[in-house]
Order: structure tokens, then sequence, then C-alpha cells
């Protein structure tokens, strides 16, 4: 696939999923409903190593580091977002992840030395206007009893430890771990520690068999899960993490379509114009020349 394809993947997938985790908001934690979405993913991603031959053995000193990146990308970042999502709209979380860019580039200098040019500083406060503008209705009922706040943290907060995953995943990249292994395990070690946590903190462990329930955990786990990563990770690979995290700008559009057009989310002058600020602030990060 093109990288014009892959981009264009993970924008309609990611920007679809976010309605879909709404669904899974209820009677099963939140933390096992994202064990469950990994597990399954790991099981797909092993399935497919199998049938296409790849190996899938890692040294010790290499599994160390793969679950370090699933732990980041497949544990602790979407049990934030899921958390978050209970507080505020999905389209809104999603509009958090717009500053992907800017943390990525500013990542990969303090980390890896990477150099970066004088146009982050007009960019990155572009982008921060921006999502201001946006959550600004949010920020207004604060004081209503705080839960919005806690919801545009928590969103934050997963915004920051998905950024560290691109870290990981750009040093993997860089040691040259294979993508499907690589994604195989690091969703299995994932999986496995946030159900470590739900049982460290008594979370009932149960199951909603229910098709609304059943029906966006496969769709999160297939689609969310395997093609969108998939397609992120390849992409990192080509054209790596700073060009690659341009898919955080796309997907908050497409997911607050989608919000308004099944949350009820209702669009403002103001809210249009923060997508659009923050939109116009990581293109000026990531242009070329």
């Amino acid at each position: 696939m093109s990288n014009l394809q892959l981009f264009a993947a993970c924008v309609a997938i990611w920007g679809s999923t976010w309605i879909a985790i709404t669904f899974q908001l209820g009677a099963v934690a939140v933390e096992a409903s994202v064990a469950y979405r990994f597990l399954i993913g790991s099981a797909i991603a092993f399935a497919y190593c199998r049938i296409r031959g790849v190996p899938v053995l890692f040294s010790a000193a290499q599994h160390r580091w793969v679950a370090f990146q699933g732990v980041l990308m497949f544990s602790l970042s979407y049990v934030a977002v899921y958390y978050a999502e209970q507080y505020i709209v999905s389209g809104l979380a999603a509009v958090a992840y717009s500053v992907s860019p800017l943390l990525n580039l500013v990542m990969l200098r303090v980390i890896f030395g990477t150099p970066v040019s004088g146009k982050i500083a007009l960019g990155g406060l572009l982008g921060v206007v921006g999502i201001v503008l946006v959550f600004w209705p949010e920020f207004a009922r604060f004081e209503e009893g705080g839960d919005p706040a806690l919801g545009a943290f928590l969103a934050m907060l997963s915004v920051f430890i998905s950024a560290a995953g691109s870290m990981a995943a750009h040093r993997s990249h860089v040691l040259q771990l294979p993508l499907w292994p690589t994604m195989a395990w690091g969703m299995l070690y994932g999986s496995l520690l946030t159900f470590s946590y739900a049982l460290l903190m008594g979370r009932p462990l149960g199951f909603e068999p229910t098709l609304a329930y059943v029906a966006s955990l496969l769709y999160l786990a297939g689609a969310g899960s395997i093609l969108a990563f998939g397609a992120y990770l390849t992409l990192l690979g080509r054209i790596g993490a700073a060009r690659a995290g341009y898919v955080g700008v796309m997907v908050p559009i497409v997911a607050l379509a989608v919000s308004w057009a099944f949350e009820g989310y209702e669009w403002t002058w103001l809210a249009a114009a923060g997508v659009a600020v923050s939109v116009v602030g990581n293109v000026v990060i990531l242009r070329r020349g």
C-alpha cells in the first residue's frame, strides 16, 4: 500500500473507533474491555504470523522492550481514553489527539536528538489555541461538578502516553524488530497488564453478550487494533514518527463528524474555529520546507 493509502486507512478507522468505544462503556469494567480488545487483537496478529510463516521468537532483551512498547500503546493509553469518554463526548476526546504531531516532534528532539525547526513554536501555539477553543464549552462547565475537567485531563494523559508509545515504536523500527511479531507480543503484554491491574483493583471481569458490545469489541480488535495499528506502524517506519503523527490531525475531524451524527454533538462556531486552528497549526509544523 502507498503512504497515502496507509494514512487514509488510519484516519478512516480511528476516526470511527471513538464512537465504537462508547458501546464498550457500561456494565463491563473499562480495564476488562481494553484487555479483551487487545487479547483478541494479539490472537489475530499471532495467527497472521503463523499463516505467513513469520517467526515470532525474540530474545529476552527484545521481549522486555516489546513489553514496554505494548504497555504504553495497548494498555495505559487506552485505559485512560476509555475513562475519558465517560465524561466527555467521543469527538472531544479525539480532538485532544490533534496535538500528537507536536508531542512526537518534541519527544523525538528530547529523546533521539532529531533536529526540530523553528516552525514548532508557531505551530505548537496554534495547536494549543485550537484545543482550548474546542474544549471551551467544557471548561465553562467545570464548576458544575468537575467531570468534564476530569475527562479532558484523562484524554490529554492518554495523548502523552500514546506519544511515548510512538517513541518506543520508533526505537523498535531502529532496532529492526519485525512489525507483526512486535504487535502480537505487544498486544499480549498490554492485555495481560490490564487484566492484572483489573484484578489488583478488584474490578469485575464480566462480559456483556449483547450485539452492541460484541460487535463494537470485534470492530475495535480487528479494524481499530490490527488494521489501523498495522497501517500506522508501517507508516511510522517509512516516514518517521513526526510525520506519521499527522494522522492525529485528521482523525478528530472524522470523529467529531461521527459524534455529530450519532451522539448529538452540537457544532458551534467556536468549536469549528478551534478545529481549523488546530489543523493549521499541525500543518505548519509538518510541512516540508
